[in-house]
């Protein structure tokens, strides 16, 4: 079994050129055996994540690597904090639901309000320790951080609280990149550090872990954290921050006095004639000689000497890397009302709204589907399609008046419970009051 490692994949040319060779005879059974196996129906032909056989070199870099441990000590500098706080309380905090997956008819599902009420108490009190708020701050953490959300599902057979989970370490995640679908097998192993994922790692099936990849790719099993991509823009700023405050809180002048054709004599009686009586006093220095001295300036003396410019363009980039406007993470030039309502927009649809759909998918999917078995329902945030409240509350009203909503379904928009018929009646009631009274 092929364990990969977040940040580690290193296969000998050995075992390369074995796993050709396996593959090329098909274990000894003949080749015409695996063009069979290939040509079955379902079976997979292409080979998954080729790219973790070949090594891969990259060239030496002055720079630290973007290892688990560097990347969380990254994630608490100020800006990239900024920025992941930004993503994470704003998802967080979001109000959410559980309804009746759209396709699945209330009618066809049995107990449908029994379970319901069973999922949200288990979102709500995942375990003994945390809230649902508490964990998926932590799952949005490491997705950030290092592109792995972890969250170990186990069911309880109550049907009252059908499973708990708790959240993972993701960097301590090992993948089974030759995992083949089987749900019986294990795809995921947590191996300590020195541990082997073969012998002491402990290891999960697909329906025992939600594995929450950010940037999903073809060649590796692992996702790309934003702060993955920023890791170089952010090494630099800190160079060039820490620079920067040594610069500011040095107290040596940053300029000499010069005295031509001066003697020794002259200079050390000069030095404690300064000392004595001109430095710290404020008084107006006189100085007679045959020649003016002149002052020879070691730096320009201005906030340019600070880079000030250069760090402004790396918080950029971060921004840039996490999906987040300049002005989230503390850059306000050239920004006016109506910018920043159009940069705020651009954050929530570029960076909170994607993060979120992608949590809400897992929970539907690895949560609700495979670890508890109830595909008919599905987890949904009620705050992704808009806001602003006033646009929102304005646009429900205008389709209930055309009769393209009915109120059922715009309370249900806001994660409200359907009406009865006696609250049909007294609704109902109150509009014609409402009504009365405008005439």
């Amino acid at each position: 079994m092929f364990w990969a490692k977040e940040g580690e994949v290193h296969v000998s040319v050995g075992e390369q050129l074995r796993d050709i060779w396996r593959h090329a005879t098909g274990n000894g059974r003949g080749a015409e055996n695996v063009a069979g196996a290939l040509a079955a129906e379902g079976g997979r032909r292409t080979l998954a994540m080729p790219a973790i056989l070949s090594p891969v070199q990259f060239p030496g870099q002055h720079m630290p690597k973007p290892t688990p441990v560097n990347l969380r000590r990254f994630a608490e500098t100020p800006v990239v904090r900024r920025a992941i706080n930004v993503i994470k309380d704003r998802v967080a905090a979001m109000d959410w639901q559980v309804r009746v997956r759209r396709g699945v008819r209330t009618g066809d599902v049995a107990f449908t309000d029994r379970k319901l009420r069973a999922l949200r108490r288990m979102l709500e009190d995942p375990n003994a320790v945390d809230s649902f708020r508490t964990l998926m701050e932590q799952v949005i953490e490491d997705a950030l951080t290092g592109g792995y959300g972890a969250i170990e599902m186990e069911p309880t057979g109550d049907p009252d609280r059908p499973a708990m989970f708790w959240a993972v370490d993701g960097a301590s995640i090992r993948i089974n990149a030759r995992w083949d679908g089987d749900p019986d097998s294990p795809r995921y192993a947590q191996a300590l550090p020195g541990q082997s994922a073969a012998a002491d790692a402990v290891e999960l099936r697909d329906d025992q872990l939600m594995y929450v990849r950010m940037n999903p790719r073809s060649f590796t099993p692992f996702g790309l954290g934003p702060l993955e991509v920023a890791f170089e823009t952010v090494n630099q700023f800190l160079s060039a921050h820490r620079f920067a405050g040594k610069l500011a809180s040095n107290s040596v002048a940053q300029y000499a006095l010069w005295l031509n054709e001066a003697t020794p004599a002259q200079h050390d009686r000069l030095i404690r004639w300064w000392q004595d009586e001109i430095e710290g006093t404020g008084r107006v220095p006189l100085i007679s000689c045959e020649q003016k001295p002149e002052v020879l300036r070691f730096a320009q003396g201005t906030d340019a000497d600070m880079r000030l410019a250069w760090q402004e363009f790396l918080i950029r980039m971060v921004a840039n890397a996490f999906g987040l406007p300049p002005l989230m993470l503390g850059l306000e030039a050239d920004v006016n009302q109506s910018t920043a309502a159009e940069m705020t927009d651009e954050a929530f649809r570029g960076a909170i709204s994607p993060l979120a759909m992608l949590l809400a998918g897992h929970i539907t999917r690895d949560l609700f589907g495979k670890c508890v078995g109830w595909r008919e329902f599905e987890f949904v945030f009620n705050e992704l399609n808009a806001r602003d409240e006033e646009t929102e509350l304005a646009v429900q009203v205008q389709l209930l008046q055309a009769g393209v909503l009915t109120v059922n379904e715009v309370r249900a928009m806001r994660g409200l419970g359907p009406l009865g018929q006696d609250g049909a009646v007294q609704l109902a009631a109150r509009e014609d009051e409402e009504q009365g009274l405008r005439d």
